[in-house]
């Protein structure tokens, strides 16, 4: 048989051995895109918030006053300005709409550079951040901005949202987008989180 075979040994054609490798590189590529979903998600959800408070102003014309029978008119205007905590969401939501960008281009750019390791505890870090501000802020707003609707009977303090509805309309849509960012970046941090558990864990097996 060898001499028939011209002395050649029968090859053996090993199959399937790379498919756990295909496997493994579809779930990371679905891993990867999912995480780059849920970054713009979070980025359009902090940008949105941003621009509804920072564009929010109402003027309205109402009778503040009357002299026997002629009432007296003024045009009072709304604006978040006027509210120092509105002006810190602004500011944070702002800040976090950066972070969320440059976060992106890090996930979309970031594998033409090593560091692997480091920027993904870097991002979880900088993530972690992002959120305790995003949600101080949002807290903050959305306490003044439930003053304005409800006032404050106690404090004597008079509702403003039955005489502003769009602005307070408004302002509403602005803290939900940023709830909604608050939410999109915990999910992301968590992931974060696993994935340098895992990277822990592999390296330590090795």
């Amino acid at each position: 048989m060898d001499h028939e075979n011209g002395g050649r040994k029968p090859e053996v054609i090993a199959g399937g051995s790379d498919e756990p490798k295909t496997h493994k590189s579809r779930h990371s590529c679905m891993y990867w895109g999912i995480l780059l979903l849920l970054r713009f998600l979070a980025l359009s959800a902090t940008v949105l918030a941003t621009l509804i408070m920072s564009l929010n102003k109402e003027s309205k014309t109402m009778v503040v006053a009357t002299i026997g029978t002629n009432p007296i008119k003024a045009t009072l205007v709304t604006k978040f300005q006027n509210t120092p905590a509105f002006v810190f969401f602004v500011i944070v939501t702002s800040i976090v709409s950066f972070h969320n960008l440059v976060m992106l281009l890090t996930e979309l750019f970031g594998h033409k550079f090593g560091f692997k390791g480091i920027k993904l505890l870097a991002m979880t870090l900088l993530d972690m951040g992002a959120v305790v501000l995003l949600s101080g802020a949002t807290g903050g707003a959305a306490s003044i901005a439930q003053l304005g609707k409800n006032g404050n009977t106690h404090a004597r303090w008079n509702k403003i949202c039955d005489k502003f509805e769009k602005y307070c309309g408004r302002g509403s849509g602005a803290l939900i987008a940023a709830f909604i960012g608050i939410i999109l970046l915990l999910v992301l941090n968590v992931t974060s989180t696993i994935a340098i558990h895992k990277n822990t864990r592999s390296s330590s097996a090795h």
